[in-house]
């Protein structure tokens, strides 16, 4: 059973009441909530607000979900929007000189978390779209985004396959993997012209 087939499931059983596939679910997914949660820069109270929240959001909604292979997606970006909610409440409390670099910097360190922690949102879902792939397209790709890049003749070798059926059977895995539950759902909650996923 692949990863995403198992997500299913433990969605599935979680719905239905079955309290060990709702702690498998926890435990599966507590250390994406969690980092999420730390390239915020969200600690104490905050972080444990956050974390409440988005389980809570989650017990609320598991049954809403129309796909359950795009939990990480769902879960990444109520995550986001938690600590962008929690960031901005506190932002009414805290008095600053706007005359001081501290502000500016405050802007620098808060893009530069907001680009890490889609960077880690992107990896989650490209691996869980990976997992919705067949083996040997997911194989083919793998070693294709290789760093550094291997050259066609080696994958060629790695894999059995001619060199000239490489590139239209990348592009076919490509397709897949947009088209990937995992994907899909992910953009589905990107406001658009936000964020392109480049594969």
């Amino acid at each position: 059973m692949d990863q995403a087939e198992a997500v299913a499931e433990l969605v599935e059983g979680a719905v239905r009441g079955d309290q060990r596939c709702w702690d498998d679910l926890v435990e599966r997914f507590l250390p994406l909530v969690s980092a999420i949660i730390a390239r915020h820069r969200l600690r104490g109270a905050d972080a444990d607000d956050v974390n409440q929240t988005v389980w809570l959001s989650l017990v609320e909604h598991l049954g809403d979900l129309r796909e359950p292979r795009a939990l990480p997606g769902w879960l990444s970006t109520t995550t986001r929007h938690e600590c962008l909610r929690v960031i901005k409440g506190s932002r009414r409390t805290v008095l600053v000189d706007p005359q001081s670099a501290s502000v500016l910097d405050l802007r620098d360190a808060e893009q530069d978390v907001a680009e890490g922690v889609l960077a880690l949102e992107r990896q989650q879902v490209l691996r869980a779209g990976l997992a919705e792939l067949p083996d040997d397209r997911r194989e083919m790709l793998t070693l294709l985004l290789a760093d550094p890049p291997l050259p066609y003749r080696e994958v060629s070798r790695m894999l059995g396959i001619p060199i000239g059926s490489i590139g239209p059977t990348r592009a076919r895995a490509l397709d897949q993997l947009r088209n990937s539950n995992a994907v899909r759902g992910f953009l589905a909650q990107v406001p658009h012209g936000a964020e392109e996923m480049s594969t």
